[in-house]
């Protein structure tokens, strides 16, 4: 090996450099230090000292890979079980309001469940993007050209782009509703396909089970609008029908008392947010006007309160006399029979066989006794003549 100076080309086969280059590794001066032999000195740098260096790289890629990952998903960890573990503001005299606790009890795990959801979907997107990084850091080390490779699957990514457009479709919006906080599982959703209680939900489904006892599989994609009837609060509405002649200002009283009566016990008062309301009457008729309660409920609990509402009003206005409202009652009374008890009906008379002819009315006794009518003297004897007189065969009648 030889090396230019100023002097000239010197030869340096002979010695560490050209034995191990300009920067020899710790290896590589160790060989050469212990054998002072060139061929020694270059199999190390060559089978030894290279391989292990690459290892080296490799192995200090991986871990700093999985010390980061580590580091990232405690973060996440810990700011999805800080938001799943919220706790309530207190308002400025200390107390806690009681719709908010009811609110947030029912909604504690919900908000729970959701909060790690979507610190697992975070924890899966670092995890990708960390050790994709590493292995792009790898392949370089060990010397492949990274060019082709990330213009290939730039391409293939558009291609599963255009040809999975559903699937990257429902993915997003399953994160979407997850972020956003659409619905979550036992909540009572109307998705227009179908309505009822979300079983089961994953960034491409959502599990819906409704009255009937049907489950639906919907995609997340296809949802374009949905309603959910059990997020934060509901509310329990009846209608209750009052005849049309009804004081008004006297049932709004009698429903208020009982709706007083309702919110004023324990059990009822930890499901119900605010006292029910009275609003009035909702809809008129010839016959009835219809007058609506509303109670403010925790979420889904608007069922029971309804039923045990419409009870209450119900058995207040009984015992204030308010009749039903309703449609008029005819009552039709049958008239008494001749010759029996009075109201009695009479028999039925027997039906003709099938294939018989049906038998003549019986004359009444009336139409038996009223005589025919009289005919004249001369139009009897044009009677009989024309029965007496006999008649010719033939395509000509005689003539008298």
């Amino acid at each position: 090996m030889f090396h230019a100076t100023s002097f000239g080309l010197v030869d340096l086969s002979g010695t560490l450099t050209g034995s191990c280059g300009n920067n020899p590794g710790i290896a590589c001066r160790l060989a050469w230090d212990l054998s002072h032999s060139t061929n020694a000195a270059q199999l190390v740098n060559v089978y030894l000292a290279g391989p292990a260096s690459r290892v080296g790289r490799i192995v200090f890629i991986i871990i700093l890979a999985l010390l980061v990952r580590t580091v990232l998903c405690r973060l996440l960890n810990r700011v999805a079980e800080r938001a799943a573990t919220a706790r309530l503001g207190v308002a400025p005299n200390g107390r806690v309001h009681k719709a908010a606790v009811a609110v947030h009890a029912a909604g504690l795990e919900r908000r729970a469940q959701r909060a790690r959801a979507l610190g697992s979907i975070l924890r899966s997107a670092i995890s990708a993007i960390v050790f994709g990084i590493a292995a792009l850091t790898v392949l370089g080390i060990l010397g492949f050209d990274l060019a082709p490779l990330l213009a290939s699957t730039t391409v293939l990514g558009v291609a599963l782009g255009f040809g999975a457009q559903n699937l990257v479709r429902d993915y997003l919006a399953g994160i979407l509703m997850l972020v956003e906080d659409h619905y979550g599982v036992g909540d009572t959703i109307n998705a227009g396909v179908a309505t009822g209680t979300v079983e089961a939900m994953t960034l491409l489904t959502t599990q819906v089970r409704d009255v009937n006892g049907v489950v639906w599989h919907i995609r997340n994609g296809t949802i374009d609008s949905v309603g959910n009837e059990s997020q934060g609060w509901s509310r329990a509405v009846i209608d209750y029908p009052v005849p049309y002649g009804q004081d008004l200002a006297r049932i709004r009283q009698l429903m208020e008392q009982a709706a007083g009566s309702l919110y004023r016990e324990r059990g009822w008062r930890k499901v119900m947010l605010e006292k029910p309301e009275v609003w009035g009457a909702q809809e008129l008729s010839s016959k009835e006007v219809t007058m609506r309660i509303v109670a403010k409920t925790a979420p889904m609990r608007q069922m029971e309160v309804g039923r045990e509402l419409r009870a209450r009003v119900k058995t207040v206005l009984d015992a204030a006399g308010v009749p039903p409202a309703g449609p008029d009652t005819i009552v039709i009374t049958a008239p008494s029979g001749q010759g029996g008890e009075a109201g009695a009906l009479p028999a039925p008379e027997a039906l003709p066989a099938p294939g018989t002819e049906a038998p003549a009315p019986a004359e009444t006794p009336a139409e038996a006794e009223t005589p025919a009518e009289a005919e004249t003297p001369a139009e009897a004897e044009a009677a009989l003549a024309a029965e007496a007189e006999p008649l010719e065969e033939g395509p000509e009648r005689r003539t008298p």
